[in-house]
């Protein structure tokens, strides 16, 4: 036990002597490790001692037969364009930053409204959690900034300069019958409730997000640059207290898309050719009531990235933003599977939507569609070794390397979550091979939310359970 507990100290030891550039290059060259075992294993690589003429498939399959396995191999490669983007991003950019330090004064940072939208369902929570930033904000130097909970039902926080509660009425409605999150934040920006003037910046949270102090200087520097209009950056689950380690592991890959194809299409292009989330949002007041969340009920399910693709369609530039906010992944499975379900159904909504010209989201369609027919790709698994097809070489390899990138994706969102100084490197050895473990059953949960957002009701609002009661659709 004493030598288990010794040997998790020097592991902690030597992760903190190892320099951000030594991490960065650990990683990446595990990251090429990985994929060049998977062209190995998958024989990509290997050359036959005694080759075989193969089977004709058009004769062994049919036509019809042989057409259709050929498609459902080629709809594999319709996740081709963020898996390069998440190589991109993985592997340019440093994925293990120093500290952020401040590039000017607090006190010559423009004023900062930090939003929380909230049905108000959980007050405690809420309660705490502004507390708990407010003493974050003030820590990190923050000085010229305001707290604004907007919510559906009144939360009775304590009157603070500081703190605002923002009532959402029940008769409020917008122009064109925008619903749930997006009624509530199109709320704050009408001109008789907004106390903001443009050149001001809104921080948009969750009700269950923390800050750092790493966030903090990010927001600060990115507001004090003033470049861009709107800015996004990284937010990782596995901090505190693990509620759900199924989740929790899950959740995993998207730490490694926000490191991964957020950054890059940040830093490379200052879009969002694939979206954004709607957490960890930097928005400069005059773009987001230009661009605003009034977009009706088909701009109402997924309402960031909506406002993404809109803001990208009118010209507004994006950055990403340095430090990480905390959040917890789901707590049941239940949710987690309704979670991804409104995502699907939302994003479904803003592909299809004829507001958003074609050439600003055909590069998220491709990501939405392989995310969709995630059942088909899968299937890929079972029939390449049942009904095998003769494929070029490049396509086999193209192949596999898109399944090592996202196998590789779960790996490195452990290792950028786990902090071996709080787990321990036997434990976070542990993390690493559950992640993988976990895969399959993963696996079986996005398609399950994927069968059901597509066929279900495209306009239901699914609040994730935050207290581990009962949960809530709207």
């Amino acid at each position: 036990m004493k030598l288990s507990r010794d040997f998790a100290n020097k592991s902690a030891c030597l992760s903190i002597t190892l320099s951000s550039r030594i991490k960065h290059i650990l990683h990446c060259t595990l990251f090429v490790t990985v994929l060049c075992l998977f062209q190995y294993f998958s024989s990509v690589l290997k050359v036959p001692d005694d080759p075989a003429e193969e089977d004709n498939p058009w004769i062994q399959y049919g036509v019809f037969g042989t057409c259709t396995l050929y498609a459902l191999r080629f709809v594999t490669f319709l996740s081709l364009p963020q898996v390069i983007f998440n190589v991109i991003g993985l592997t340019f950019y440093n994925c293990f930053p120093d500290k952020v330090t401040l590039k000017g004064s607090p006190l010559l940072a423009p004023y900062v409204c930090i939003r929380v939208v909230t049905r108000g369902d959980y007050p405690e929570l809420v309660k705490n959690n502004v507390n708990r930033n407010m003493n974050k904000c003030i820590d990190s130097g923050l000085e010229n900034f305001l707290i604004e909970v907007v919510t559906d039902k009144p939360i009775g926080l304590e009157p603070q300069r500081k703190v605002r509660e923002l009532v959402v009425p029940t008769d409020y409605q917008t122009t064109t019958g925008a619903l749930f999150k997006a009624r509530a934040l199109q709320y704050c920006l009408e001109d008789k409730v907004n106390i903001l003037n443009d050149n001001d910046w809104i921080v948009h949270l969750d009700e269950e997000t923390f800050l750092t102090e790493n966030s903090v200087r990010g927001i600060l520097n990115f507001v004090m640059d003033g470049k861009h209009h709107i800015g996004q950056g990284l937010i990782t689950y596995a901090n505190e207290e693990v509620v759900n380690w199924i989740t929790t592991l899950a959740d995993s890959f998207r730490v490694s898309d926000d490191m991964g194809k957020l950054r890059a299409q940040f830093y490379w292009f200052h879009k969002p050719l694939f979206s954004f989330k709607g957490s960890f949002v930097v928005t400069q007041v005059a773009a987001e009531r230009a661009v605003s969340f009034d977009n009706g009920r088909d701009g109402s399910i997924a309402e960031d990235c909506y406002f993404a693709m809109k803001a990208y369609s009118m010209g507004y530039s994006f950055n990403f933003i340095e430090g990480d906010m905390w959040e917890k992944s789901p707590f049941t499975l239940m949710d987690f599977i309704q979670q991804r379900k409104r995502w699907i159904q939302g994003i479904l909504l803003v592909v299809h939507s004829k507001a958003i010209p074609l050439r600003y989201k055909w590069l998220l369609g491709c990501a939405f569609y392989s995310w969709v027919t995630l059942p088909l790709s899968v299937s890929n698994i079972l029939l390449a070794a049942w009904f095998p097809i003769p494929c070029p070489a490049i396509m086999d390899f193209t192949v596999v390397f898109i399944g090592g990138v996202n196998i590789y994706m779960f790996i490195f969102g452990v290792l950028k979550s786990f902090n071996v100084y709080r787990f321990g490197f036997l434990k976070l050895c542990l993390c690493l091979m559950s992640a993988v473990a976990v895969l399959p059953f993963n696996l079986i949960i996005e398609n399950i939310a994927v069968l059901w957002g597509y066929f279900g009701n495209k306009h239901k609002f699914y609040v994730v359970n935050k207290n581990i009661g009962n949960p809530i659709t709207v």
